[in-house]
C-alpha cells in the first residue's frame, strides 16, 4: 500500500511539475509563435514594397538588394523569437555562426555566386535589359537575383547563369553604347563596274534613316576572292537598328545590283576535257 500510495504521489508531483512548465512557457511559446507570423508578413510586406519603389528607380539593385534585406530581417526575427522563448542569444547566435561556417564550406559555390553578384552590382558591366553575349548565350539580361542572373534568348528560352561564372570570365555587352557599326560584304563579278556597284550601296544607305549620318559610312574594295570582288560596306546606326537595318540592306543590294545589271557570283569552276590518243 505504502508502494502504491508513494508511486501515485510521484505521478501527482511529476503532473504538478508539468503543469507549472506548461502554465510558464505556454505563453512565451503562444506569443513566439504570434511574433513569428505577424514578423514574416510585415517583412514580406516591407520587402515587396521596397521591390516595387526600386524597380522604377534601379531594376538591377532592387531583386539582390530585396533578396538580403529579406535575408537579414527574417534571422534577426529567429533570434528575437528565440529569447522570448527563453533560449539565451548568446548561444542561439553561436549556433547560427557554427551552422552559418558548416553550410558556407558545404556551399563555396553559392557563396562564390553571391561575391560574384556583389561585384556585378558594384562594377556594374551589364544591367537589367542589357543584350548581353555570355557562357554561350545571347540574350537580353531580366533579372539579377543574389546567387543568379537570368537572361532571355530572342528565341524565348530562359536561361539560368551563375553570378560567379558572369563575374570571373569574359562577356560581350551589345547594349553598352547608343550606337553600333554594321559591317556587311557585297560580292561582285570581276567583269563589274566597282565604282557604280560602290555608288548603289552609298546611295541605299543614305536612303534609309536608320543609317547615322556620323560617323560617314565606309565602301571599300576589302578583298579579291577567288570568284568575286568583294566590297566591304560598313555604316554607324543605333543599337537597337542595327540587325533590321543589317537585313534590309542585304535585300536592297541584291534587288539594287540584279535592276543595275551588277553581277553576284558564286563559287565555280571551269573544266577542261583534253582529249589525248
Amino acid at each position: 500500500m505504502e508502494d502504491l500510495f508513494g508511486a501515485e504521489g510521484g505521478a501527482s508531483e511529476l503532473m504538478n511539475q508539468a503543469m507549472a512548465l506548461v502554465m510558464t512557457y505556454a505563453p512565451k511559446v503562444v506569443l513566439a509563435i504570434v511574433t513569428l507570423i505577424v514578423g514574416m508578413w510585415l517583412i514580406n510586406r516591407f520587402v515587396g514594397v521596397l521591390d516595387n519603389k526600386l524597380g522604377k528607380k534601379d531594376p538591377t539593385l532592387n531583386k539582390f538588394l530585396c533578396g538580403l534585406i529579406g535575408a537579414i530581417l527574417k534571422i534577426l526575427l529567429l533570434i528575437s523569437v528565440a529569447s522570448m522563448v527563453g533560449i539565451a542569444t548568446t548561444s542561439f547566435i553561436a549556433i547560427i555562426g557554427a551552422a552559418g561556417l558548416a553550410v558556407g564550406l558545404a556551399l563555396q559555390g553559392s557563396l562564390a555566386n553571391f561575391a560574384g553578384g556583389v561585384l556585378i552590382l558594384i562594377f556594374k558591366p551589364f544591367k537589367v535589359g542589357d543584350t548581353i553575349d555570355a557562357q554561350g548565350y545571347l540574350g537580353s539580361v531580366r533579372e539579377i537575383s543574389i546567387l543568379y542572373t537570368i537572361v532571355d534568348t530572342f528565341d524565348n528560352r530562359r536561361i539560368v547563369i551563375p553570378n560567379g561564372q558572369l563575374a570571373n570570365a569574359s562577356l560581350t555587352n551589345l547594349s553598352a553604347y547608343e550606337t553600333r557599326r554594321c559591317d556587311m560584304s557585297f560580292g561582285i563579278g570581276y567583269g563589274d563596274d566597282i565604282d557604280k556597284a560602290k555608288a548603289i550601296c552609298k546611295r541605299l544607305i543614305e536612303e534609309d534613316e536608320r543609317a547615322l549620318k556620323d560617323p560617314e559610312p565606309l565602301i571599300v574594295v576589302g578583298a579579291l576572292g577567288e570568284s568575286s570582288v568583294d566590297l566591304t560596306v560598313r555604316a554607324w546606326t543605333k543599337s537597337g537598328d542595327l540587325w533590321p537595318f543589317y537585313w534590309d540592306m542585304h535585300e536592297k543590294v541584291k534587288k539594287a545590283f540584279d535592276a543595275e545589271g551588277i553581277s553576284i557570283p558564286f563559287p565555280q569552276r571551269d573544266i577542261h576535257m583534253i582529249k589525248t590518243d
